[in-house]
């Protein structure tokens, strides 16, 4: 296979892991409170990103007082909000509905960067930002909707939201920080940021805790966010920038194919349309040259 064919597959597996972090968070709602369960997956992910810094001799960089609040912000909103919204939007949700607006993450991103950042918007952004918010809007108003469905797939959104705060922020940044080097102190500061609260509200080593869910999290922690990471960046790098950005398709499919085939929920043409906005959303915005995903821990 040629190199620009690995590229591709590279990058569909990544987004195939980040599909799946919905499945997982799903199974891990169940049976750990969320500050707990992302306390353990940084817990998790964080020795074995040192461990890869070690292994390729990357270092981390010296930084500002202002880069330091910046990354303390972000581990705070990309990584652990992310995680914990997402856990909590799933307690209340079904998998496939999160799968579909987690798919908005892009648009989203460029809507928060025409709204706080004042971009000038291309019409084929504020195109992508209208059939996101149909696509979203055709899951959370449907007629069998319940307000537990409802409340959850507005978490679901923030987590999204959250995670297009860690991308605004990235810009913000004075020093430029290799991708190894962010996500170690994403899992890193994201550790300390989930345990505290996990500590204080949860009690997490007063439940009892099922078998799954520990596997959920463990997945979770070494499959999506450090497999996930290498895979995509080893696709990226052999690949063009909208290539890569076309990839990120994959994950709201995976997300509804797998919350289908693994959980049994059930795909509504609510779903579907769903779907089929959000990734024309996707993909429009992708040919536009307009905006790449950078996976750095917070996903």
């Amino acid at each position: 296979m040629s190199r620009q064919v690995h590229g591709f597959f590279y990058l569909a597996l990544a987004m195939l892991t980040v599909g799946s972090t919905v499945i997982a968070s799903k199974l891990i709602a169940s049976g750990l409170p969320p500050f707990s369960a992302a306390a353990l997956r940084f817990a998790i992910a964080f020795p074995v990103f040192l461990l890869l810094m070690r292994a390729t001799g990357a270092r981390l960089p010296k930084l500002s007082s202002s880069d330091r609040l910046i990354l303390l912000i972000q581990a705070g909103a990309g990584s652990v909000g992310y995680t914990t919204l997402l856990i909590s939007g799933l307690s209340l949700t079904s998998a496939a509905d999160a799968g579909v607006i987690i798919g908005t993450l892009p648009v989203v991103s460029a809507a928060i960067s025409i709204l706080l950042l004042r971009e000038r918007p291309q019409r084929a952004v504020l195109l992508a930002v209208a059939l996101a918010t149909a696509g979203v809007l055709s899951i959370a108003f449907t007629p069998d909707a319940a307000g537990g469905s409802l409340s959850g797939n507005a978490l679901i959104f923030l987590a999204v939201v959250c995670e297009g705060l860690f991308i605004l922020l990235n810009k913000k940044l004075k020093t430029e920080i290799a991708p190894l080097a962010q996500s170690t102190l994403m899992t890193g500061i994201g550790f300390i940021v989930a345990a505290i609260p996990a500590a204080v509200f949860e009690a997490p080593f007063a439940q009892d805790i099922s078998a799954s869910t520990v596997a959920a999290v463990f997945y979770y922690a070494l499959v999506p966010t450090v497999g996930g990471f290498l895979l995509w960046y080893a696709g990226a790098e052999r690949v063009s920038g909208t290539e890569a950005a076309l990839f990120t398709a994959v994950a709201p499919v995976s997300a509804v194919m797998l919350a289908f085939i693994i959980l049994g929920e059930p795909v509504g043409l609510h779903q579907l349309a769903g779907i089929a906005c959000v990734l024309a959303a996707v993909l429009g915005l992708a040919f536009a040259g307009s905006h790449t995903i950078k996976l750095a821990g917070g996903r």
